[in-house]
C-alpha cells in the first residue's frame, strides 16, 4: 500500500508540473498565437494519449497490487466474524479443529496473514479497523473476506460503520494484536470450558432464570446460541460491544438496565430479580476468565 501510495503522489506531482509549466509558457513565455497544427498536435498528446498512458498504467499497477493484497493464506488463521444487532458474534478454528466461540473481541498474531470471514443474519453492517484494514460490508446472505495482516503489537479499536439501527453507535470492539506464541497459548486456553465452578450459586440463578436460553457458557448446561458466548467474558476488554468495561458493577448495570445502556437491545432487562440475586450473577459472571 505505501509503494502505491508514493506511485501515485509522484505520478501526479510529474503531471501537476508539467501542467503548470505549459501554463506558465502558455502566458508568460510566448504569448503570440499557436499554429493551428501545434495546437492539434498538443491536444491529442496532452489531452488524448498521455492521459491515457498515464491513467492506464495507474490503474494497472493499482489493480494488480490491490488483488495481491486479498490473496488468502491458505494455512493461515480464518476467524468467521458476524455483525448483529448491536454486537459482534466472532468464532476462531480452534487447536483441535472445533470451533472457539467469543463475542466483541478480536485477538489477532503479529505479523501473520489473517482472513476474515464476514457475514451478517440481519442486516448490512460494516466492519471497521482504522488502524489495520480498511472497511468492509456485512451483507445478509453472502460471506465476504477481508484479508489483513497486522504487524505490530497491541490494541485497536473496531467499530460498525455504516448505520444499523438504533444503537449503531453503541456498537464497537476490541482488536488485540498479540505475538504468535502469546496469541496460541490464549487460543488454548479460550477453547477451553469455563474456570468459574459449576457449583457456584450465580451459575445456579442464571440457569434458574432462562439466561441458558440466550447465552452459552462452556461446560456447563448454558447452551444458548441467540446471544454472545460469555465463556470466558470476564477475559475481554469491554463489555456490550465496547461500551462498558468489565466489571461486577457494569455487568449489574447491564442485567439490570440493559436497553438504557443499549437502546433496542434484544436482551431483556432483569429488573425484577432481587438486587441480591443480580449481584451474584454478576459475580459469577465476573469470574469467568
Amino acid at each position: 500500500m505505501a509503494s502505491l501510495l508514493w506511485l501515485l503522489v509522484w505520478a501526479a506531482g510529474v503531471i501537476w508540473i508539467l501542467v503548470l509549466g505549459t501554463a506558465v509558457y502558455a502566458t508568460g513565455i510566448s504569448r503570440g498565437p499557436v499554429d493551428d497544427r501545434v495546437a492539434n498536435v498538443m491536444i491529442l498528446a496532452g489531452g488524448v494519449f498521455l492521459p491515457t498512458l498515464v491513467l492506464g498504467g495507474l490503474v494497472t499497477w493499482t489493480v494488480w497490487t490491490m488483488s495481491g493484497l486479498r490473496v488468502p493464506d491458505e494455512q493461515g488463521l480464518r476467524v468467521a466474524v458476524s455483525g448483529e444487532q448491536w454486537w459482534w458474534r466472532v468464532a476462531y478454528e480452534g487447536p483441535d479443529g472445533n470451533p472457539v466461540a467469543s463475542a466483541n473481541e478480536i485477538r489477532l498474531p503479529a505479523g501473520e496473514t489473517v482472513t476474515l470471514e464476514l457475514s451478517s443474519p440481519d442486516v448490512i453492517h460494516s466492519f471497521w479497523i482504522p488502524s489495520i484494514a480498511g472497511k468492509m460490508d456485512m451483507i445478509p446472505g453472502r460471506v465476504n473476506e477481508l484479508v489483513l495482516e497486522p504487524t505490530k503489537p497491541g490494541i485497536y479499536r473496531g467499530v460498525c460503520a455504516e448505520y444499523c439501527g438504533t444503537s449503531h453507535a453503541l456498537m464497537a470492539f476490541s482488536v488485540v494484536v498479540m505475538e504468535p506464541d502469546a496469541f496460541a497459548a490464549w487460543l488454548a486456553e479460550e477453547a477451553r470450558p469455563a474456570s468459574a465452578s459449576s457449583a457456584h450459586e450465580g451459575l445456579a440463578l442464571f440457569l434458574e432464570n432462562g439466561c441458558g436460553a440466550c447465552h452459552a457458557i462452556r461446560g456447563t448446561e448454558a447452551d444458548g446460541r441467540v446471544g454472545p458466548d460469555l465463556t470466558h467474558v470476564a477475559s475481554r476488554k469491554s463489555l456490550g460491544a465496547g461500551i462498558l468495561p468489565v466489571t461486577q458493577a457494569a455487568l449489574e448495570e447491564w442485567i439490570t438496565h440493559t436497553r438504557e445502556v443499549k437502546p433496542d437491545a434484544r436482551m431483556p432487562p432483569y429488573d425484577m430479580l432481587p438486587e441480591a440475586e443480580i449481584a451474584t450473577i454478576a459475580g459469577y459472571l465476573a469470574s469467568l476468565k
